[in-house]
């Protein structure tokens, strides 16, 4: 009898250049950036929003941005509003205000210190974020493995998500082909593509709109979707 065909393992990756998004990758910002968004849409309107309606906005193009989408979300529902006045009303739910802390103190890292230096031994690090300079010093400032990150690029930095622009400041004209990108967002698939970067996408299958987002990234060439950042280490090559 013959033995029944097994199917073959994929074989592993061994990017020389690893750049990672920071929100959603790194970082959960369920309570933080996405709650301050509901709370801000929701009082700028006066409107009852869900959290079903914001994973809708942000699987749109542009919406890394969280300025961005309140903005468009805020409009949608009758209340015209600009990118400046979202930005302005976003910024108390965020930052706190009146000696009360925010929605940044939330913010929890989700990829263990040892994995990042483990990575770090063997490859470049960089990162590639939504965040303005503020917002990622805030956060990364006093965490221990932010020295093992040979560039970091904000929005300050650079042209918003999807423009590549980012990824190319990294690459510095480095064979694309020679990274990989891994990013939770259609916008973190859209620059890797336009960058011509490999791409992993970050997408817990317990996200409830799972089926519509992991068609886009892989629509978009995602490798693989992890469940969360740090089973990367089972695509790399030792």
């Amino acid at each position: 009898m013959s033995k029944p065909a097994t199917r073959k393992s994929k074989p592993k990756l061994n990017p020389q250049i690893l750049i990672f998004d920071v929100d959603g990758v790194l970082i959960d910002v369920r309570e933080s950036y996405w709650r301050s968004g509901l709370q801000t849409v929701q009082h700028l309107t006066g409107k009852k929003v869900t959290w079903a309606q914001l994973f809708e906005w942000k699987r749109k193009p542009g919406n890394n941005d969280d300025w961005q989408m309140v903005a468009e979300w805020a409009t949608s529902l009758g209340v015209p509003t600009t990118y400046e006045q979202a930005r302005v009303a976003f910024q108390p739910f965020y930052w706190g205000k009146n000696g009360k802390p925010g929605n940044v103190a939330r913010e929890k890292f989700v990829v263990p210190q040892q994995l990042i230096r483990k990575w770090a031994s063997d490859r470049e690090l960089n990162l590639f974020t939504g965040r303005t300079r503020q917002e990622f010093s805030s956060t990364f400032d006093g965490w221990p493995p932010t020295s093992a990150f040979r560039t970091v690029i904000t929005m300050d930095d650079a042209r918003k998500k999807p423009h590549p622009q980012g990824l190319r400041m990294i690459l510095a004209g480095r064979d694309p082909r020679t990274a990989l990108y891994v990013g939770d967002n259609i916008d973190d698939a859209l620059a890797a593509k336009a960058a011509r970067v490999p791409f992993m996408a970050i997408l817990p299958k317990s996200s409830s709109d799972y089926r519509q987002r992991a068609r886009q990234f892989r629509e978009l060439g995602a490798l693989e979707l992890l469940d969360r950042a740090r089973d990367l280490h089972r695509f790399l090559a030792p």
